[in-house]
């Protein structure tokens, strides 16, 4: 397997908790995703410590006796990297850091702070990321500098902090003040920027992280965006001008939503989200073939919830159709049919005759239906541009 990282693949376990909040099945899907997130990163998981507790433990996220068995595992083993799958307190890292002295601990949060850090390219992406990572830091300053600076770096040492350790919160705070100013005269350049797009119908890409977002960008407009089989591929908004027929419109591709995305960089990414917020309708682009797609459908949803923008147009792009499988089951079989027993035809029949979204099922990859989804989007948006702008002709 290709890793693309900057410094040598550290072994990593990955940490999680059956609780009140999640089951069995729910936590292995969230530790299928954090091991892609440490892949991403530049790591690979070797083993998983799950606990069933009501909710984790307040000092040690696991109880002290899996920390124990972790720490057995991890000597053994020379395991470099411990991840827990839920944002740890100030008082669980430093307790958990206290058991594993000379390991790195981190948790989700700061693995996709990392990611981020990494993929950020232009300056906005990296002010946004850099904010987010002294808000993140700031709570657990005491104990962070002093870890920061015994390390080499490497995952989760990248950013604030790998050159420059210090120890005064008043000097970090000022840091966060003018990150802060910086993003905000970035945010004024951006609106400004956009007002320069009026006249013209705005789309923008949402969806899960890595569900074929820039792919299908690529194809619509016939450009070379950024994409591959990672997450949080695409940090910086692009924005390319379409024409569908005779009708032109602007298109932006967006930052992958993700369970359990820190509150630090949904803040910190405003600007970037603005382009959702400002966007007269949204495309949201789903992976058919993943298992539970339904689950990342939901969560794409609270966030443009959280954004206000679930009242905008939407059209449901259900990506991958070509990596679809299911289960077929036994004429015998008595048991409840189960969204993997519906083939692909059955899918679309389900969601096509659900009257609130139109819906369409493409592969970008393999540019199959998107002659389709062209015709669709004719008509979605030469509807809202004679509504929007009844005074303009169209081209």
């Amino acid at each position: 397997m290709h890793h693309e990282i900057d410094t040598a693949i550290e072994k990593a376990v990955l940490v999680g908790v059956v609780s009140q909040n999640q089951n069995e099945s729910q936590l292995k899907e969230y530790l299928d995703e954090l091991a892609f997130l440490a892949e991403t990163a530049g790591a690979i998981a070797l083993q998983r410590f799950t606990q069933k507790l009501d909710s984790p433990h307040p000092k040690s996220f696991v109880g002290s006796g899996k920390l124990s068995e972790i720490l057995d595992y991890v000597k053994k083993n020379e395991i470099e990297l411990v991840i827990f799958d839920d944002e740890l307190s100030p008082t669980q890292t430093r307790n958990i850091e206290n058991s594993f002295k000379g390991l790195k601990v981190m948790d989700r949060s700061k693995l996709i702070l990392d990611i981020f850090a990494k993929r950020a390219r232009t300056a906005a992406a990296k002010t946004q990321v850099e904010l987010a990572q002294y808000e993140y830091l700031l709570p657990r300053l005491t104990r962070m500098w002093t870890h920061l600076s015994r390390q080499k770096g490497g995952i989760g040492m990248r950013g604030p902090g790998e050159t420059e350790i210090e120890t005064d919160r008043r000097i970090i705070r000022d840091k966060i003040a003018l990150l802060k100013k910086k993003l905000e005269k970035i945010d004024k350049q951006k609106t400004t920027q956009r007002k320069g797009r009026q006249q013209m119908i705005r789309a923008a890409l949402v969806g899960y992280t890595n569900v074929g977002k820039s792919t299908l960008m690529n194809v619509l407009t016939n450009s070379k965006v950024f994409a591959e089989n990672k997450l949080f591929a695409t940090l910086d908004t692009t924005v390319r001008k379409v024409v569908v027929g005779n009708l032109p419109f602007l298109m932006s591709d967006t930052v992958g939503f993700i369970r359990k995305l820190p509150h630090h960089l949904v803040d910190s990414f405003k600007s970037t989200l603005d382009e959702v917020r400002e966007a007269d309708i949204l495309l949201h682009v789903v992976d058919i073939s993943h298992p539970n797609f339904e689950e990342q459908i939901a969560t794409v949803n609270n966030t443009l919830q959280d954004l206000n923008a679930l009242d905008k147009p939407i059209i449901m792009i259900f990506n991958k159709i070509d990596a679809y499988t299911f289960i077929e089951k036994d004429e015998d079989d008595l048991s409840p049919i189960r969204k993997e027993n519906l083939s692909l035809e059955e899918l679309k029949r389900s969601y096509l005759a659900k009257e609130n979204d139109p819906a369409i099922f493409i592969s970008a990859q393999k540019s199959i239906y998107i002659e389709e989804l062209k015709d669709l989007l004719y008509q979605q948006i030469k509807s809202l541009h004679l509504k929007i702008y009844p005074h303009r002709m169209l081209y």
